[in-house]
């Protein structure tokens, strides 16, 4: 395990002169996937020598995280095409924070709580060409955004965060949630031919298209083991990104090791029960009923 990287921006390098090096692993291939697939046969990907630059759409779903965000957002890249802050009912200043931080915030109230909820609003409001998924509690770095986009850039439809690979780590990983873990993931990879080395970190970043494969109908965390099982059943090309995961900066965390855990063990006997391409979902309050968002 490396050293954790400050928390603060060093400078203002471009969204892809600042990448680290060596910080991606080989591709992961979904069902059918030839494990040395080479870079630049993504689906989505966008081909070598365009001089293109994506849209970087960030999602960020917050619950009181007022005191987060100016943590967060102080680290975000510049040239970033957009912020969208998803608040499940914020009793804080969380909104107000996050208006006064930066102008052109898009805030999108969701009246529900839950990461699985948050995010199916967060993706319908964004209008990039990249999507990236980000925590507001200071867990994640936003420096490492760029390392996700080059990953994409490389050939990879969608970029999966790991503690685990060589470079990444964690402050925050308790015994209890690292064993899980890591059997959560081992049955994934059994099940669905995928080779995910941490399946329950949210950090991710994928092509705009992706979104047809990552339908959300759950309301939870769970929700990142369900869009890393559906990316590898419709056969997108995966990279893994080292990231290192620091500590909650202020208020308490929302994950409950067990009971989250046996959630994302129910998801993945779902996804495994049901037929490809195909998926009856009975819940109540589904998150992909009403796609229209309300802005603030």
């Amino acid at each position: 395990m490396t050293s954790p990287p400050a928390r603060t921006p060093d400078g203002t390098n471009s969204l892809l002169d600042s990448l680290d090096q060596g910080r991606v692993s080989d591709p992961i291939p979904g069902n059918g996937h030839d494990p040395h697939t080479r870079l630049g046969n993504g689906r989505f990907a966008r081909r070598a020598g365009s001089a293109e630059v994506p849209r970087v759409s960030v999602v960020i779903p917050t619950l009181n995280e007022a005191q987060n965000l100016p943590h967060v957002f102080a680290a975000l890249p510049p040239e970033l095409f957009e912020v969208i802050v998803v608040d499940g009912r914020s009793t804080d200043d969380t909104i107000k924070v996050a208006q006064q931080l930066r102008s052109d915030v898009q805030i999108v109230l969701d009246e529900r709580i839950g990461k699985g909820f948050a995010l199916a609003r967060g993706f319908a409001a964004a209008r990039g060409d990249i999507i990236v998924t980000l925590d507001g509690d200071g867990s994640m770095d936003p420096r490492e955004i760029p390392a996700f986009v080059e990953a994409l850039l490389d050939g990879a439809d969608f970029a999966k965060g790991s503690r685990i690979l060589q470079g990444a780590g964690s402050d925050d990983n308790t015994q209890v949630r690292h064993l899980g873990n890591r059997g959560l993931t081992g049955l994934v990879n059994v099940l669905f031919g995928t080779r995910y080395t941490d399946l329950n970190y949210g950090y991710s970043a994928f092509w705009r298209p992706a979104l047809d494969a990552i339908t959300i109908d759950c309301e939870g965390f769970e929700v990142e083991t369900l869009i890393c099982i559906r990316v590898a059943r419709a056969d997108l090309v995966v990279r893994e990104v080292a990231s290192f995961e620091h500590r909650r900066l202020h208020g308490a965390s929302k994950l409950h090791a067990v009971r989250d855990g046996l959630r994302v063990l129910r998801t993945i006997l779902r996804e495994r029960l049901r037929r490809q391409g195909h998926v009856t979902v009975a819940m109540t309050g589904d998150p992909c009923a009403a796609y229209e968002q309300t802005r603030v």
